[in-house]
């Protein structure tokens, strides 16, 4: 695969690019924030590791201006910030997966393979369902004319119900897509977001969107 590394830490950067090129990979590195956006722009890339706390422009920002641009090139985040709130800003943010340092090689490598197979589908500009929109890029949603507004984890709920609308998707699936595969609270948390969600992208509207199938999940249904 051909990987972007954006590490402002020198040893560090070499270590990984000497261990992925062992294994076959292509691997470019960018060591500052401004290099790293513009090599990520180019969309060249199957994937890109992306430290946090780079000179000259934050890996939060470059990830921004990444989904706003539309490019979805997979984007797992390298870092020595290990807060649960980083690692859920940087969720919001667009990131596919996160990494803490120091880490395994052999788990980074395994976590590489499995984004480059998840990365088969392009994901659509904006979606909808009915008069719906979501526009994932500029974190937008508007049902008609309204626009509505969603906190960040609102809006990834939303997301990831209209990406699979007219499938049944369990609150593990949700859990897993939004808050991260490591999550270990209360699975009903799902539950009290989508009454959130209901609240605002529905009941305003007197619509019904959001179908609950009681023991299975949810579903995300256009209006009649």
């Amino acid at each position: 695969m051909r990987v972007l590394l954006v590490e402002d830490e020198r040893p560090l950067a070499e270590l990984v690019r000497r261990g992925l090129a062992a294994e076959g990979h292509t691997v470019q590195i960018a060591s500052d924030g401004p290099s790293g956006l513009a090599a990520a722009s180019t969309g060249q890339h199957d994937v890109v590791v992306l430290d946090i706390m780079l000179p000259g422009l934050s890996g939060y920002r470059i990830l921004q201006r990444l989904r706003e641009a539309g490019i979805w090139t997979p984007v797992l985040m390298l870092t020595a910030k290990d807060g649960e709130y980083d690692e859920a800003d940087a969720f919001d943010l667009g990131a596919d997966d996160y990494l803490t340092k120091p880490f395994s090689f052999v788990v980074l490598l395994a976590r590489l393979r499995a984004l480059l197979r998840r990365a088969g589908e392009a994901r659509p500009t904006v979606l909808t369902v009915g008069d719906l929109r979501l526009d994932p890029a500029r974190h937008r949603v508007h049902r008609g004319e309204v626009e509505i507004t969603l906190t960040p984890r609102e809006f990834g709920v939303l997301e990831y119900l209209m990406r699979h609308a007219g499938e049944v998707v369990t609150k593990t699936d949700i859990l897993r897509a939004v808050w991260d595969a490591h999550y270990e609270g209360e699975v009903n948390v799902v539950e009290v977001y989508v009454g959130y969600l209901r609240r605002k992208i529905d009941a305003p509207f007197t619509t019904t969107s959001i179908e609950t199938l009681r023991g299975v999940g949810y579903r995300m249904v256009e209006p009649s």
